[in-house]
């Protein structure tokens, strides 16, 4: 299961390889892509330690892993978290500690998708790590601050990288047409750098469908593209994606542009995201940017996340696409979100507040309450403020229902004080 100083590849014929594989970079020289990680990669090379590379899926993670074992001629222990489990591990790890007894070397623990381990997993690599019985290498396409243990995080540098450009993938994929000596092919290359979302595996293996379509089929370029990338779009529900188009969608919302909020709606619809999930974050958003402006978003939201997750997908597109436009097309007020927060702020920053005498459940300052229901218009003036505290955490804003609303009560405190 260990390789020796070269790109993870065994003794298959060239020619039986994945055409990625066969391109796959044996120098920094011939890498592509990533330039801003040039310097920290050098720095890793004269101050090697342990890395965990994320990212999104045909980056390079892989690549630069072996890359730098290479350099540093070191051998390095290939580990799928995905395909095997602590007891594989730990067989490899014996390896690793006979090949550093034997020869007084160290040597490279690469573990590719290391999010697949879960927290027990990951802590079985701690004490490994702390005592530097082997350099640790991870890869990984997922947000590491919420796939990997802190434990974990703090004892690794954790070097990001980007999807490739269009003009990486261009300069990769004209690499495998002269490695495959296509050049009817080249009119495909602009098209399949564009479309592959950055991802340079994925451009040289659908390039590589490419070379074995017969001559005459490759003739109706927009047939094949179509065939080629139709279950192509990028959506990883656990990755960077996810939060951005979360993200993107909710300050849609917040910001009452309808196409732009179902833009990222569709978006996270055909990336498979769970459609309850999206009913849950428009939910929050009824209380935290509609609020009082509107308080009928609550109840279409939850009204909403009901139907979702009582009819589920095709259908909840429907009732997603109402709540996200009605909430929208609301006038807006964060006044109750900055009130709570405001609320807990003080409460956090002062000791223990006593409540009032009169409004407590026992002693005798109890009797000294007064049942607002007992007075006129069901309102008589009375401290409920603890004591020497003057605090007022709720600013209205003067937006849809909510002015009606506070125009109504300042209307009747003022009556009622009359």
């Amino acid at each position: 299961m260990s390789n020796q100083l070269g790109l993870g590849f065994n003794d298959e014929s060239v020619e039986s390889r994945p055409l990625a594989a066969i391109l796959r970079p044996d120098s920094f020289e011939s890498f592509v892509g990533q330039e801003n990680l040039r310097p920290m990669l050098k720095h890793l090379l004269t101050s090697p330690r342990h890395v965990i590379f994320w990212g999104p899926p045909g980056s390079g993670k892989t690549t630069l892993a072996h890359l730098i074992s290479s350099q540093l001629k070191l051998e390095i222990f290939n580990f799928s978290a995905v395909t095997s489990g602590i007891p594989e591990l730990k067989k490899i790890i014996a390896e690793i500690f006979d090949l550093k007894k034997i020869y007084n070397k160290q040597s490279i623990l690469f573990i590719d998708e290391i999010h697949r381990f879960n927290k027990s997993q990951q802590d079985a690599l701690l004490p490994y790590l702390e005592n530097g019985d082997f350099l640790f290498f991870g890869a990984t396409t997922e947000y590491p601050q919420t796939s990997l243990n802190r434990a974990l995080i703090s004892r690794v540098s954790l070097i990001e990288l980007k999807s490739h450009s269009k003009d990486d993938l261009v300069k990769i994929l004209t690499t495998a047409l002269d490695h495959l000596k296509r050049d009817d092919l080249k009119a495909y290359i602009p098209d399949l750098a564009e479309f592959s979302n950055g991802d340079a595996r994925f451009a040289i293996n659908q390039f590589s469908i490419l070379s074995e379509m017969p001559a005459e089929r490759l003739e109706n370029k927009e047939h094949v593209l179509k065939e080629l990338f139709e279950h192509a779009r990028q959506y990883d529900k656990q990755a960077n994606r996810h939060y951005d188009v979360i993200s993107a969608f909710i300050k849609s919302v917040r910001g009452s542009d309808p196409d732009a909020a179902l833009l990222y709606l569709a978006i996270m619809l055909d990336g498979g995201e769970n459609p309850e999930f999206i009913a849950r974050r428009l939910m929050i958003l009824a209380s935290e940017d509609v609020g009082l402006a509107n308080s009928q978003a609550l109840q279409v939201t939850c009204n909403a996340h009901y139907v979702v997750k009582n009819i589920g997908m095709p259908e909840a597109r429907i009732t997603l696409s109402h709540a996200t436009v009605f909430m929208c097309l609301s006038p807006k007020s964060n006044s109750v979100y900055l009130g709570i927060d405001e609320a807990l702020s003080y409460v956090r920053e002062n000791p223990t507040l006593e409540v009032p005498g009169h409004l407590s459940s026992i002693g005798p300052e109890k009797k000294n309450y007064k049942y607002p229901h007992s007075y006129p218009q069901d309102f008589t003036p009375q401290d409920y403020k603890p004591k020497d505290h003057k605090i007022k955490f709720y600013q209205p804003k003067h937006n849809g229902s909510e002015k009606m609303i506070i125009d109504q009560w300042t209307n009747f405190t003022k009556s009622a004080f009359n």
